[in-house]
């Protein structure tokens, strides 16, 4: 039989030992597919494991954090979901101090929109930021802004909502990596952009007006492209013309001058022949239409020739003419 002391040694000894044994296989730890376990050493930093099932130094001396590395992460910026409440659908809830942004062209516009993110370090995830939400909702807000403020409001409200989501995406990301926050952001989705509830009609009003101003510029421009051709046309024709006729004009009086050079070289060389001749030619075109007989006045007392006038002749022909003119 033991002496007391020795047993209750013995006993103490076996607790102590059990309770070593505990905290010994206390290290071992479990990642699971969608964490990344980061290890700790008095509060530092040491190494990272992957999942599965690993070991590090009990507590105090390690500790591990596992965050979630994969999960999508969403943020809403510019409105909150509400509940449903009994019968009441649930819905949404603008919170303007976040959605109404000015434009590049000093218009308001109202901008819901939601970040996807995850962690893409997560030791800088852990350490470098220390309200991940806030910080990605900031800077996610600030990264809007901007892009809007280099936007015109009627683009941002049409065809640039794709290329506003893209540059926020960028923008967010650089200013996240510049924290150093470990954290990809996967998408930046508008939700809903619109003017301000209470300048809607007014911009609706605006926007006729600049409808009415498009269509009336269309109608112009189909006017003007239907016109000038036309126009340039016919300058081509009036053109043209003027260009024949000044071709006519010009090999016209060359011809004149060519035909009047000639007859004066030959004038020059025998003046009285050509003198008479130009003489018969003129005459011949003056009488040649002319109703008259010439008599020589030398032939008239040798043939015997006796002037006649013939005046039943002459008041046939007056008549004729009369009834012409009438």
């Amino acid at each position: 039989m033991m002496p007391g002391g020795l047993s209750s040694g013995i006993g103490v000894l076996l607790i102590v030992l059990a309770a070593v044994i505990l905290w010994g296989l206390s290290g071992w730890y479990r990642v699971l597919p969608e964490q990344e376990g980061v290890v700790l050493r008095f509060g530092e930093f040491v190494y990272t494991t992957e999942p599965g099932l690993h070991y590090r130094m009990p507590w105090p001396i390690e500790s591990v954090e596992k965050p979630n590395v994969t999960a999508i992460n969403s943020i809403d910026i510019g409105f909150t979901e509400v509940a449903a409440v009994g019968a009441t659908r649930g819905g949404k809830r603008d919170i303007s101090e976040e959605s109404l942004m000015l434009t590049g062209d000093q218009n308001i516009i109202d901008i819901d929109f939601t970040v996807l993110w995850r962690v893409n370090d997560a030791v800088k995830f852990l350490f470098n930021i220390r309200d991940p939400r806030a910080t990605v909702k900031i800077a996610a807000e600030s990264a809007m802004r901007e892009v809007i403020g280099r936007t015109d409001i009627q683009p941002a409200l049409t065809e640039a909502r794709r290329e506003i989501e893209v540059d926020t995406k960028d923008l967010l990301q650089r200013i996240l990596d510049d924290y150093g926050a470990g954290i990809l952001i996967t998408q930046v989705q508008l939700q809903d952009v619109r003017p301000p509830g209470a300048v809607v009609d007014s911009f609706d009003d605006v926007q006729r007006a600049l409808q009415d101003r498009d269509r009336l510029r269309n109608e112009a421009d189909a006017y003007r492209n239907d016109l000038l051709p036309r126009a340039r046309g016919d300058s081509q024709v009036l053109i043209q013309a003027a260009r024949a006729y000044k071709e006519e004009v010009v090999n016209r009086s060359i011809g004149e001058t060519q035909r009047f050079l000639k007859v004066q070289a030959a004038y020059s060389l025998n003046k009285d022949v050509i003198s008479r001749r130009i003489y018969l030619e003129t005459m011949e075109e003056v009488l040649r239409d002319a109703n008259k007989i010439i008599i020589d006045s030398s032939a008239q007392g040798a043939q015997g020739v006796i002037p006649y006038l013939p005046l039943p002749e002459l008041q046939k022909r007056s008549a004729a003419g009369g009834e012409e003119m009438r």
